[in-house]
C-alpha cells in the first residue's frame, strides 16, 4: 500500500475547495471541479439530486483513491463527492491530486474520476422545479 495522504468523503453541503492542504514535495498538483450543467439530455434543469449508499460509497471512494496513489505513486489525493441536491453552477464533485511529475497527475485525475462513475454507488436524478411550478401555476 501506497504511503500518501487521503481525504475521501461523501458530503452533503457545498464542498469546501480549501480544505485539501497543500502536499510538501509535489510537483504537480492538479485539481478538478465537476459542477452541475444547466443541460442535462438537453434539457433545461435547475439541479441535480444524488443519492448514495453512504458505507459503500466510502469505501470505494478510499479504495480507488488508494489503488490510484500505489498506481501512479501519487502523494496525496483528496476526493469529495456531494448528496443531496446541488443546484446548476455548484460542484458536485472535487478533486485534488498532488504528485511528483504531472504527467502522473494529470492521468491519475482522469483515471480517479473514471473509475468513480464506474464503481462508487451513486445514483443522480435531474430535478426540474421551474417546470413544476409553470404547471401548478397553469393549473391554478
Amino acid at each position: 500500500m501506497a504511503n500518501y495522504d487521503c481525504d475521501v468523503a461523501l458530503v452533503d453541503a457545498a464542498l469546501d475547495v480549501n480544505a485539501a492542504e497543500n502536499t510538501s514535495g509535489a510537483g504537480a498538483i492538479v485539481q478538478f471541479f465537476g459542477d452541475v450543467r444547466p443541460l442535462e439530455n438537453g434539457e433545461h434543469i435547475d439541479g441535480i439530486e444524488y443519492e448514495a449508499h453512504q458505507e459503500m460509497a466510502e469505501y470505494q471512494l478510499r479504495k480507488i483513491a488508494d489503488e490510484a496513489a500505489e498506481r501512479f505513486g501519487l502523494l496525496a489525493v483528496c476526493l469529495h463527492h456531494r448528496v443531496g441536491f446541488v443546484g446548476v453552477g455548484e460542484t458536485s464533485l472535487f478533486l485534488k491530486v498532488a504528485a511528483a511529475h504531472r504527467g502522473a497527475a494529470f492521468d491519475a485525475s482522469r483515471w480517479i474520476v473514471d473509475e468513480l462513475k464506474k464503481r462508487v454507488p451513486i445514483w443522480k436524478s435531474s430535478v426540474v422545479r421551474s417546470d413544476q411550478t409553470r404547471e401548478m401555476a397553469a393549473r391554478l
